[in-house]
């Protein structure tokens, strides 16, 4: 497949992915009637069903990455070379972002808003460390004992990390950033990217041995 073909398909996923993320995150706001819980199911189910649908649908081209630490991951098992990680890591962040205004339009909401919603910490790090890792356990593992099932599995973890984690599990820089744009149900302070994008990055990377003890002798799909 095509290097532009690959981003395009990244562009699409990504930007679809945050504009179901923040809008079931408004939608569920407007409909719980002050019913937190409502609210982060409504937005958990939406994130793992566009999941699931944008990892088949686009899987095949792309790799449905739709996130730099993932990304990341498969440079380092040397599946990306690094100017197509690079161009990834673009394409990922500049459509989160897109896909944020695209839900505030949708909405009839201003833009661009500077997020409100303080989440930091270190039990918020900790989530998002512990979230990454997860993350990327289940696709280097799914992908090595069951690959027809990694678009199910990560939809699923997913929305358990929703409700396991005390930061509903970002577990992706460049969705992380773009929230920052947000002061809807499903924003971050500016100021709070930084400490998630770190610990996130640190997740993934220490996923990548622990799945190489757990599985070592089967090569993932597309290994080079």
């Amino acid at each position: 497949m095509t290097l532009p073909r690959r981003l395009l398909a990244e562009f699409v996923g990504t930007a679809l992915l945050l504009a179901a993320v923040v809008g079931s995150g408004i939608m569920g706001v407007m409909l719980a009637a002050g019913n937190a819980g409502v609210a982060l199911l409504a937005n958990a189910a939406a994130t793992a069903g566009v999941l699931y649908v944008l990892i088949v649908v686009l899987g095949p081209v792309s790799g449905a990455h739709f996130n730099p630490a993932v990304t990341l991951v498969a440079w380092l098992r040397r599946q990306l070379r690094a100017s197509e990680a690079l161009a990834y890591v673009l394409v990922q962040v500049l459509a989160a972002i897109g896909g944020v205004l695209l839900a505030h339009a949708m909405f009839d909401l201003p833009l661009l808003q500077p997020g409100t919603h303080a989440r930091t910490g270190a039990a918020q790090w900790l989530s998002e460390g512990v979230a990454a890792f997860g993350l990327l356990l289940t696709i280097l593992l799914g992908s090595r004992r069951r690959p027809s099932a990694v678009p199910a599995l990560v939809a699923c973890y997913i929305f358990a990390a929703y409700w396991f984690t005390a930061s509903t599990s970002f577990a992706n820089p460049a969705v992380t950033l773009a929230r920052s744009l947000t002061q809807t149900f499903a924003g971050i302070r500016p100021g709070d990217v930084a400490g998630f994008v770190a610990a996130q990055l640190l997740g993934a990377l220490v996923a990548v041995p622990v799945a190489a003890l757990l599985a070592p002798r089967a090569p993932l799909a597309g290994d080079r």
